[in-house]
């Protein structure tokens, strides 16, 4: 079990092996007091002793009693207006313009397992013994609306993840304008917070900062979780390193607008939030509606941030992906993006096709440019009908021909965009997002498709179809180029407008559950300009994403470590591209541009048939490498050891759960004169384990590797010539170590 209820006092106590977290419902009130959430400690009877109560001066919810004042009680769903002045979790309007709220306890119930959330993407479990829920509901009897909390365990993991539920009981309309997925308060502030920031082309850059009175927040409101922001923020002790130390993680299960907030009080009390952004937010619950939040993902790790990490890479790679591909090896792709932009025709495609299957590669993507007359970016979208001036046989002809050479195929679409002057846009030119008598802004030269309504869903599910059955695709690249500026829907009330936003990403999710109950074996990956909308909301329906549309090995160095806060390394799609890279015409050697990709999906985007012989050859050699360790790498765990962020070097591993095998990366940017001696001290081995290391060709024990690491500086002993004789590799170095148990 574990779910404990004390009934007796009301208070509930969510507790496995690693992690607990208990409430209470006050006597007075009836509302719910947070009393504790961090490492497991013993289930009791009465946790009374857990209270905090002074008398302070402040406003007071009871006559007579001076410490009911919520502004200094810890809270697990708080309201507005009830004598707490923090941010609430929620607010509903009413008609009478009264924001005031007043929800207490009513009963609770234990489900085994976890339930689904219709419409919305969610962890789940395959067995009812992973998990059990507690379902809390509390009653507002002025105005007849029913609030539940949901709070899921899992049994063998430190998660537990938190929805609410809104149900309209009355015969009144209320506006929900703010409705969090969890709310909860820390007893203190001596913490960092660790966020993910950046832009396009530089994605999930790390960012800590340690918390200070006030509030701070990362949030979107471009309507995807966006290239600034991630959905997740950690909470982690100034102490706290990569392997040692306390962290909270928060992450959310969305993939629109959203805000992760942390509010410390003058009392020095962290009250975290994290749901939906209240900006432009305000969904109508009418008689009998209901409104369910998105799901919210809580992490604890005594273990460092690596530890919060890999419980994440666990949970996101195992119960939430879903599917064919969810325990499978991904195929490594050629995407010929890079190698042609739009300027193609078949006999190309096919020469660079029949190139990449000659060097091992499984899989060729065609990109962007296959459809209407799209010979730029500034038309065509919405109108998915092959180019016949370009493909004269249509994507059917080509995919069959690239399925007999013996590969897959995959095809790129942009469906949530239209383009002016296509069929799509002359036949239904209200189907765009734009405001009334407003002249709509472009991005990309392209506009947003009002998602929001069910027959756009359906127009669109009917062309891509076509455009599938009619061929022989494996996989489908689902991009998203330009964020939601006018968020205005024709068929939405003008008091329904604040619904568009999350309707437009309930409409995404709707098309994808589509195509992917349709097709249940074709590999999905998401796409937005690169990592516009790398979140978990997607992963449940495409189980990797293209994590940024910068391909530079040495950028790709940051964001891939950023990324891996939160998302396995199945998940993070990276490539081999062209030099001078496109992004920032730098030059890196093909040895760090594979060994960088290499952890994760990986693949190729550039063209193979421009390449040396001795360059094929490398390439051949990269193929084998990875085929080699995939699983290893897909499935393994996996460790960050030196941070691009904070010096010249990265470091990176990944072990097998039997501790049998390991894979090191080491980067280092620039070349420095008469360094001293470097050395990576690697984690997670077996220290009793002997292993052989190579390319060194020698052989360490687990302990010794972990405790003063793998030597980089050769041993020239008497052997100075061939010191001043060997060949200095320059800049952008890299390394790969393979550690195999004897």
């Amino acid at each position: 079990m574990t779910i404990h209820v004390n009934d007796a006092t009301l208070s509930f106590h969510l507790t496995n092996n690693d992690v607990s977290y208990i409430f209470r419902v006050l006597e007075k009130s009836a509302q719910l007091e947070h009393l504790y959430y961090g490492e497991a400690v013993h289930h009791r009877s009465d946790f009374s002793h857990l209270i905090e109560r002074e008398v302070r001066p402040s406003t007071n919810r009871f006559t007579g009693d001076h410490t009911s004042s919520f502004e200094h009680i810890k809270q697990e769903y708080p309201s507005y207006g009830t004598t707490d002045f923090r941010y609430p979790a929620f607010t509903i309007e009413q008609p009478n313009g009264s924001y005031i709220t007043d929800f207490r306890y009513d009963s609770y119930r234990i489900i085994k397992g976890k339930p689904t959330l219709s419409g919305l993407p969610h962890t789940y479990v395959e067995r009812e013994d992973e998990a059990e829920t507690l379902i809390i509901t509390l009653v507002d009897d002025v105005i007849d609306v029913t609030l539940e909390l949901s709070y899921t365990i899992y049994t063998d993991r430190a998660v537990i993840t938190r929805h609410s539920h809104f149900i309209n009981n009355s015969i009144a309309t209320y506006t929900l304008s703010e409705a969090q997925s969890l709310s909860i308060d820390f007893p203190d502030d001596n913490f960092e917070m660790v966020q993910l920031n950046g832009a396009w082309a530089r994605e999930a850059h790390v960012g800590v900062s340690p918390l200070k009175k006030g509030v701070q927040s990362v949030s979107s409101n471009r309507g995807a979780s966006g290239h600034v922001h991630n959905p997740f923020i950690a909470l982690k002790r100034p102490h706290t390193t990569e392997q040692t130390g306390e962290v909270y993680g928060f992450s959310l299960v969305y993939s629109g607008n959203f805000r992760a907030q942390v509010e410390v009080d003058t009392y020095d009390v962290s009250r975290v939030s994290l749901g939906i952004n209240p900006f432009h937010f305000a969904w109508q619950l009418t008689p009998g509606d209901s409104f369910t939040t998105p799901e919210a993902v809580m992490v604890y790790s005594q273990a460092g941030l690596s530890g919060m990490s890999q419980t994440f890479h666990d949970l996101y790679r195992k119960r939430l992906a879903r599917g064919y591909w969810r325990d499978k090896t991904r195929p490594i792709l050629i995407n010929n993006w890079e190698a042609t932009y739009f300027d193609f025709d078949e006999d190309k495609i096919l020469t660079i096709a029949k190139s990449a299957k000659d060097l091992g590669i499984e899989l060729f993507v065609l990109d962007d440019g296959w459809f209407g007359k799209r010979n730029d970016d500034a038309t065509s979208l919405g109108d998915w009908f092959v180019d016949h001036d370009k493909l004269p046989n249509g994507i059917s002809a080509l995919s069959k021909k690239v399925t007999e050479l013996g590969m897959r195929f995959g095809l790129w679409f942009e469906p949530e965009m239209i383009s002016h002057g296509t069929k799509l846009y002359e036949d239904h030119p209200d189907w765009l997002l734009e405001a009334p008598d407003r002249s709509p802004s472009h991005g990309r030269n392209q506009y947003v498709l009002d998602f929001s309504r069910d027959e756009v869903i359906e127009h669109i599910y009917q062309l891509m179809t076509a455009v599938i059955d009619d061929s022989e695709i494996s996989y489908i690249k689902w991009d998203m180029n330009r964020n939601i500026t006018e968020a205005y829907s024709r068929t939405l009330q003008p008091q329904a407008q604040g619904e568009a936003f999350h309707r437009y990403i309930l409409g995404v999710y709707k098309l994808y559950e589509k195509l992917t109950t349709r097709y249940p074996e074709i590999l999905f990956e998401s796409c937005a300009g690169g990592g516009g909308r790398f979140d978990p909301g997607l992963l449940y329906y495409a189980p990797q994403t293209w994590t940024s549309d910068d391909t530079d090995a040495v950028e790709r160095l940051k964001i891939q470590y950023g990324t891996s806060m939160v998302y396995p390394l199945s998940a993070i799609g990276s490539h081999v591209s062209q030099i001078p890279n496109h992004q920032v015409g730098r030059s890196t050697p093909l040895q760090t541009r594979a060994e960088v990709a290499y952890f994760g999906t990986f693949g190729y985007e550039l063209d193979v048939t421009e390449l040396t012989a001795a360059e094929k050859e490398t390439v051949k050699k990269q193929v084998t490498f990875f085929k080699r360790y995939r699983e290893l790498i897909s499935h393994g765990t996996f460790h960050r050891l030196l941070s691009p962020f904070e010096s010249n070097e990265t470091a990176w591993m990944v072990v097998s759960h039997d501790q049998s095998e390991a894979l090191v990366g080491y980067y280092k940017v620039l070349a420095k004169p008469n360094e001293g001696y470097k050395r990576i001290k690697l984690t997670g081995l077996d220290k009793d384990c002997l292993y052989h290391v190579a390319p060194l060709n020698k052989e360490y024990y687990g302990s010794e590797l972990m405790a003063y690491g793998i030597i980089l500086a050769d041993d020239f002993t008497d052997r100075a010539n061939e010191y001043w004789g060997r060949e200095h590799p320059g800049d952008y170095q890299s390394h790969i170590f393979t550690l195999t148990k004897k």
